[in-house]
């Protein structure tokens, strides 16, 4: 009964999390690492990596469902290929379509403050469709392209005449 009931806690959560216009930590936290990655790059810092996590409301409790109000405090942490700690942080009040994140954030490499803004990425951006089929894409019941793979192996048997090499083979 117990685990019934945290599997429709978890969809119910999961249904929540998805909602348009809902800010969840991980989707923030997504969305920021990338946007992050792209604005540290347009001022010429060489990223070898970057994480970053989100944690829902002003207290830090993951309690709670997403609204627009809610806001995700990120933290992310990287290096660059040289070697030096790469660290972006704040509050974001705002994300879109995984292209944009707006608050306060600050941007800092080996220390040093590379940026400080309000929003990172382009909050313009169309959505990407919800689903797009690779070009080989067939619906159901369609023929599909098989893949014949032909091995050639060549044998030398020693004790038959018959079954030396030949010349050009």
């Amino acid at each position: 009964m117990l685990a019934v009931a945290g599997l429709v806690g978890l969809g119910v959560g999961a249904v929540t999390a998805c909602q348009p216009g809902d800010l969840g930590a991980a989707s923030v936290a997504y969305t920021t690492d990338s946007t992050a990655t792209d604005a540290l790059k347009k001022r010429g810092v060489d990223v070898s990596w970057l994480t970053c996590t989100g944690r829902q409301g002003e207290a830090g409790s993951g309690a709670g469902s997403p609204s627009e109000s809610t806001v995700v405090t990120v933290d992310c942490q990287g290096r660059t290929k040289d070697g030096r700690d790469i660290a972006v942080t704040g509050k974001v009040t705002r994300a879109v379509n995984g292209a944009c994140v707006r608050g306060n954030l600050t941007g800092k490499v080996g220390g040093r403050q590379v940026f400080q803004v309000d929003g990172l990425g382009n909050c313009d951006a169309k959505p990407p469709p919800a689903f797009t089929p690779p070009a080989t894409y067939r619906p159901p019941g369609q023929p599909r392209p098989t893949v014949t793979v032909t091995v050639t192996r060549t044998l030398w048997c020693e004790q038959d005449p018959s079954c030396r090499p030949v010349e050009g083979k």
